[in-house]
């Protein structure tokens, strides 16, 4: 039961749509610009650097706090806190990315994704970062640092579940590498179009020019 909760909580919080909202105070809907979806990068690349870090933020926290919260109201059970925030935040990624209200058509997950991982370990988080930072700064292509980052999660839960870094009852280490592997793959389905790109060479780089006010 304690799974459907947080996994139903989880998408409650991922429907709060941080670049459709933005877009639509600033009169645009940003389904109609750039890549068509609502996330961090195209709300860069549509409405400028400002409107990038607002909704990166604003997808960010929605995963983060309720992540925390689980992380909190279970911290009497620490055999399986951490695969109830697995369940939290991929409920948030999947509202996120699927929002009922907005035709299951919002964003690839990756700000969530951020909030999760704070939420779960700040080293990986750390690691994440620099990552990220890194292969965006060198490519331009912010698809494949997000891509990156959803393998770092997937491989750094593998190896720390697997040796007790997060105190779970190894009964629940199937459940809980299920759980990463959806997360990651999430991911890696959203940015299917950009891996077909990215193989091809004709990935968009990113740019911080201001766009649309």
């Amino acid at each position: 039961m304690e799974r459907i909760i947080c996994l139903f909580a989880g998408y409650l919080f991922g429907l709060l749509q941080s670049g459709y909202f933005y877009g639509k105070a600033h009169k645009i809907d940003i389904r109609n610009y750039g890549s068509g979806n609502s996330g961090t990068t195209n709300a860069l690349r549509v409405m400028g650097a400002k409107a990038g870090a607002v909704v990166f933020l604003g997808d960010f926290l929605k995963s983060l706090l309720p992540c925390l919260m689980i992380r909190v109201l279970f911290r009497s059970q620490p055999e399986m806190v951490y695969l109830l925030i697995l369940y939290t935040g991929f409920g948030v990624i999947l509202g996120h990315n699927y929002p009922f209200y907005l035709n299951f058509k919002g964003g690839k997950g990756i700000a969530a994704t951020a909030g999760l991982i704070v939420a779960t370990d700040l080293r990986m988080m750390l690691l994440c970062l620099v990552a990220f930072v890194l292969i965006v700064a060198v490519t331009r292509y912010v698809s494949l640092g997000s891509l990156v980052v959803a393998t770092i999660f997937f491989v750094w839960l593998f190896i720390f579940g697997r040796i007790g870094a997060y105190g779970l009852d190894q009964r629940l280490l199937p459940e809980f590498y299920i759980v990463t592997a959806l997360i990651s793959g999430q991911a890696f389905w959203r940015h299917r179009a950009n891996i077909g790109r990215l193989v091809r060479g004709r990935e968009n780089k990113i740019s911080f020019k201001s766009g649309k006010k």
